[in-house]
């Protein structure tokens, strides 16, 4: 079966499904000051994040221009496209006009656009499920179907060390007031059920917050015998602790760990932690 799994490269994929050859990144970029950096192969974290420590205000993100993704269409096969939410990104709406333009121009092949309503870990989960899917050989329409409702049912929860990036750009409208009042507590957040972000609870410290994060997840049902996936930004020990504190009250099929790329270190900054399943 002849597919491509186009991404916005704030899908932090697992290293193996980063070289299949199936897989095509497409690249937002970062702005800090006159500079722009390119959410690429070429991404270095530890030099973006010491630009943000330099720099006065919080670094801006482009979202990828519709010709961008038009250029990994395959001419004929299946096209399945994983995009950051449409409600915290252009990416979404880029993907849509590249794939307007592609049946326009008389294109041969499939175009599904997969609006995350997540980012990063939840990126990374879709991504995965569509080359389970396609594996099996199933047909395009039934991939498209079993993606889109898991996406309805999949649970994004991330505890970060700082929300100066996500408020400065203007990620956090529901709340904005929340936050300046909170700025001694850590933040338990998630994804609502239509991508923006919404407070679940906080902590006085990381690790009080974490702890509640594992405790929300071993109390929902359905996480059992799911896939979960932990991103962590420059922080893989704590990534290690979170894991541990899970498999001791959870009953995860997997846990895997992945580094954050250009975007997500970016919003969740020095420390941060995202979890989907």
């Amino acid at each position: 079966m002849t597919y491509r799994l186009i991404c916005d490269s704030c899908t932090d994929l697992p290293t193996e499904l980063g070289v299949d050859p199936h897989v095509k990144k497409v690249a937002l970029s970062i702005q800090i000051g006159a500079e722009t950096i390119v959410d690429d192969e070429n991404f270095c974290q530890s030099a973006l994040l010491e630009k943000a420590r330099a720099w006065h205000d919080a670094p801006k993100t482009a979202c990828p221009s519709p010709s961008m993704y038009l250029e990994q269409f395959l001419d004929e096969g299946d096209n399945y496209v994983v995009t950051l939410s449409g409600l915290l990104s252009g990416s979404y709406n880029a993907a849509m006009q590249a794939r307007a333009i592609y049946r326009e121009e008389g294109g041969k092949g499939n175009v599904h656009v997969f609006n995350s309503r997540s980012a990063s870990s939840g990126q990374a989960q879709i991504a995965l499920l569509i080359r389970e899917l396609v594996s099996r050989q199933l047909p395009f329409a039934q991939v498209v179907e079993q993606v889109e409702a898991y996406i309805d049912q999949m649970k994004t929860m991330f505890v970060l060390e700082n929300l100066d990036h996500l408020r400065k750009n203007g990620r956090l409208t529901r709340m904005q007031a929340l936050v300046t009042g909170a700025l001694r507590v850590k933040l338990l957040c998630g994804a609502t059920p239509e991508g923006e972000i919404e407070k679940l609870g906080q902590g006085l410290s990381m690790r009080q917050t974490l702890a509640r994060m594992v405790s929300r997840m071993a109390d929902d049902a359905g996480h059992v015998g799911r896939r979960l996936i932990i991103a962590h930004c420059n922080c893989r020990e704590r990534a290690e602790y979170v894991r541990d504190l899970i498999q001791k009250r959870c009953r995860f099929g997997e846990i895997l760990i992945v580094a954050t790329g250009g975007i997500s270190t970016v919003y969740a900054d020095d420390g941060g932690i995202i979890t989907a399943y």
